[in-house]
């Protein structure tokens, strides 16, 4: 357990349980029908010592400003100043993809929270400047898109099967929210107000089933109306939702099911088609579901989350198997060399299980979204913040030519399609409003960091090494009832009370409670030995195969670490030698796992007959680092998934 308490000495003067902290919101405010609610930010600090902190900071440090430049450098600020003829401006037309408007609004909703995270002034000149260019592009009716309006033969709202106009004006929403919850230009939320009034007006029950052909708005939305109380906005989510499914939108080259327009939402209960679509659009119909309480919805949504994270999920988080139409593909259907996993897909598939949690309380949620946060999530990023993986594959085979960004061998600092940099700053910076919620009954602590989380009540005060140390120490200020999720992995798990009384023992999958006392202690032990994990045995493109986990951590073995003229294809998993745990002098993760493997002969010919002769087998002990650490050093092969000797 660290000794250094200074940073929660910091906290004491604005996190005094006598106050409550119904400041600062953060991404998700239910209204109505939630179970749990979301702990304001301003009752939330992540120990800056901590993964989850130390990736706040870096964030804030290095990926903010470099999304930053590159907005410029790209030309998207370049597409709206060329529409008002900013002195300077190039001339030309719109450049990037059709979305483009969006990397700057998730920009825009990145400095937002961390506005609201740190009362940081750095960006209060970008953020006039740019409120100033978006009310100068923004039409008298609302309307703003910089590739439509740069287009004079182009209608608003005529192309939606692939222009992306909602989408943008959802970042744009979200954008907005985010800045006016951290107490920035006020301009920005009526910027977006004008275009949502007239998404309100244009998309209304007798306009005609017209919906957007890549869902996002419909969260945007409805966290507009909790921002503002404005009942429109609420219908206009709720008929993007209920519109899905009945052949809005021509189905194109890939099938209605691409622009999740297959089958309507309470019908459509398998997850299919481009994997951010579908994980948008089912986080949308459940912010819909936490504010009209409609059980037909979250009973669908129930059955889509089994099938996305039951069937079609990979052991890191990621979501989606297909490259060609960045889809999901048959149940089981998990090949680790061809997982697209693309990042804003385990992004949106945290957000959505974050609204699940909400609605439900079921720790199964929270789980999920700490998968994808510790393993696909963090992979997706350079430790220096500033390059990134827009897929994530489980395995790169040695010769694998990585010169395309669509598969790069290495994280690249951006992207033709830059989607991913901007999103990861922008849950980065809101990660604290992910952590914790309450109820009438107390706090409960979801993911497991060091931190200090506030509720009306009590303050809790976390100590951990975790993910890397089991140990989790948890000091109450105030009073009332703790729960603290225990992984469905740490069978074993033990808690010892000091001023507080257990009232549910630490059960795998579910709520460590205590009803506790001011100065209380809960101390928790998770057992952090690393183990073997299989895939369902249909999953047959890792069949014979385990893969490695220590804690919530999945490992990876790196062609790096590997001894000179042995390749990662040649190695296989000795179960009958022990995995010892080694803490690197160097490195981005503090423990690391040596494995007892060998090393086979590649093969000469293609094909050969079975049984294959008998070949010598060298033994070697390799190196297993955090998957999310790969690719930090050079170029070169990778696996998760090992063979069985």
């Amino acid at each position: 357990m660290s000794a250094n308490m200074q940073w929660v000495e910091s906290l004491e003067p604005q996190m005094s349980v006598q106050e409550s902290p119904i400041g600062t919101q953060g991404p998700v405010v239910p209204r109505k029908a939630a179970r749990l609610t979301p702990l304001a930010l301003s009752g939330v600090r992540l120990d800056p010592a901590s993964l989850l902190g130390g990736w706040q900071e870096v964030n804030a440090a290095a990926t903010i400003p470099h999304c930053v430049e590159n907005i410029e450098r790209t030309g998207v600020i370049e597409n709206f100043r060329r529409l008002v003829g900013v002195p300077g401006a190039p001339e030309g037309s719109f450049r990037g993809m059709w979305f483009a408007d969006s990397d700057l609004y998730k920009t825009l909703e990145a400095i937002g929270w961390e506005m609201a995270r740190t009362g940081t002034g750095r960006w209060a000149g970008l953020l006039s400047e740019m409120a100033e260019l978006l009310e100068q592009v923004q039409t008298s009716d609302g309307y703003l898109n910089t590739r439509v309006q740069g287009m004079p033969d182009q209608e608003p709202f005529s192309q939606l099967e692939h222009s992306h106009e909602l989408y943008c004006a959802g970042h744009l929403i979200q954008a907005a929210v985010a800045i006016h919850r951290g107490g920035g230009d006020p301009r920005f939320l009526a910027i977006a107000r004008r275009f949502a009034d007239l998404i309100a007006r244009t998309f209304t029950a007798d306009a005609g089933p017209r919906i957007d052909g890549h869902p996002e708005v419909e969260t945007a939305l409805v966290e507009l109306y909790r921002e503002t109380g404005e009942e429109s906005y609420l219908r206009a989510a709720e008929l993007q939702i209920e519109r899905r499914g009945h052949g809005a939108l021509p189905p194109g080259h890939f099938g209605s099911q691409y622009y999740q327009d297959h089958l309507p939402v309470r019908a459509a209960t398998e997850a299919i088609g481009h994997s951010v679509r579908q994980l948008y659009l089912a986080a949308g119909v459940t912010d819909l579901q936490l504010e009209n309480g409609d059980e037909t919805l979250l009973h669908a949504m129930t059955q889509l989350w089994d099938s996305a994270f039951g069937t079609k999920m990979y052991i890191t988080g990621g979501h989606g198997s297909r490259h060609r139409d960045e889809a999901y593909g048959d149940p089981f259907e998990l090949p680790p060399d061809r997982a697209y996993a693309e990042t804003c897909a385990s992004i949106a598939a945290l957000q959505w299980s974050w609204r699940m949690l909400l609605a439900t309380g079921r720790a199964r949620y929270a789980e999920e979204m700490e998968r994808a946060l510790l393993n696909a999530v963090a992979a997706a990023m350079t430790a220096d913040g500033i390059s990134f993986f827009y897929s994530n594959p489980l395995q790169l085979r040695t010769g694998h030519d990585g010169s395309h960004e669509d598969a790069p061998s290495e994280r690249l600092p951006w992207y033709e399609c830059a989607c991913c940099p901007p999103n990861l700053a922008r849950l980065l910076a809101s990660l604290h409003g992910y952590a914790a919620t309450s109820d009438a009954s107390g706090l409960q602590l979801h993911l497991l960091t060091a931190g200090s989380f506030t509720a009306d009540t009590l303050t809790a005060v976390v100590e951990t090494g975790y993910p890397w140390s089991g140990e989790v120490l948890v000091t109450i200020r105030g009073r009332g009832e703790l729960a603290v999720r225990i992984p469905a992995w740490a069978t074993g798990a033990t808690a010892a009370a000091k001023g507080a009384e257990i009232l549910a023992e630490p059960t795998p999958g579910d709520y460590l409670r205590a009803s506790c006392e001011d100065g209380a202690t809960v101390r928790i032990t998770l057992p952090m030995k690393p183990r073997l994990v299989r895939a369902d045995r249909r999953v047959d493109a890792v069949r014979g195969c385990v893969a490695i986990e220590r804690g919530p951590i999945v490992y990876c073995v790196e062609q790096a670490d590997l001894p000179d003229g042995i390749t990662v294809e040649q190695l296989a998993l000795d179960q009958s030698g022990a995995i010892l745990e080694e803490v690197p002098q160097h490195g981005a993760a503090p423990v690391h796992l040596r494995l007892p493997a060998v090393a086979t002969p590649l093969d000469t010919t293609l094909y050969q007959p079975y049984p294959p002769a008998s070949t010598a087998s060298t033994p070697v002990i390799v190196t297993a680092i955090p998957y999310y650490t790969w690719a930090n050093r050079e170029p070169g092969a990778m696996r998760v998934w090992l063979p069985l000797a």
